[in-house]
């Protein structure tokens, strides 16, 4: 794993150079630019401290972090604020966060940079509940000395639970209607809206289907 030097002062993109990486996103996305965020070898740093007679090691975020932290979840809040970004209160939505990596030098590993940034946007409270969440995708690396940055699209995932799309769960679920479970709030129903992968559901066909009588109606 490459050590990467950070350097102590953080720069949040200005309006200029907004302009030129944020088009107008589509709905429900949010489009942002961070600045290189410290890696996850300058994220914690550790200390010794007695507990009970005995060292024990702690970990504390880097003054680094914090400041970065800090300035990244202000300019998020209000990008979110400004874009129109509404934040779902279901824990099992899942994000893309689609990054665009434009790095100083060719030496970085873009699998060292997500941490401290999803932890900033995790910590605003408007973008998602926690960063569980989130699928992260590197869409491109490219190389800008001038000024490293990362170009982030968020946006909800497609598939649903165990579906691969909304329609696919409208269709799946709309053969669970006829079902004598559905009435009951079914459990393998609800289960596979939260992602759970169930032998009973094999090929989308619920093999517990048994279809409803008249006279349950």
């Amino acid at each position: 794993m490459t050590t990467e030097a950070q350097d102590a002062t953080v720069v949040m993109p200005n309006d200029d150079k907004m302009e030129a990486a944020i088009q107008q996103p589509p709905i429900m996305s949010l489009r942002l630019v961070s600045p290189m965020p410290p890696s996850v070898n300058h994220y914690l740093a550790y200390r010794a401290i007695m507990r009970g007679g005995k060292p024990v090691a702690m970990s504390y975020k880097t003054a680094d972090a914090v400041k970065y932290q800090c300035a990244f979840a202000d300019y998020v809040k209000e990008e979110a604020k400004k874009q129109g970004w509404v934040m779902s209160k279901n824990p099992t939505q899942h994000y893309y966060m689609d990054c665009d990596f434009y790095f100083p030098r060719t030496d970085m590993d873009c699998n060292n940079y997500f941490k401290c940034m999803a932890d900033a946007i995790t910590n605003t409270r408007a973008v998602w509940i926690d960063d569980r969440q989130l699928c992260e995708r590197v869409q491109s690396i490219q190389y800008d000395k001038n000024n490293p940055r990362i170009e982030l699209t968020i946006h909800p995932v497609d598939y649903i639970g165990v579906f691969e799309s909304a329609s696919q769960l409208e269709q799946f679920e709309s053969n669970c209607i006829s079902c004598n479970r559905y009435s009951r709030n079914c459990s393998l129903l609800k289960a596979a809206k939260s992602g759970y992968i169930q032998p009973e559901i094999v090929d989308g066909v619920c093999q517990k289907y048994k279809r409803r009588n008249n006279d349950d109606d």
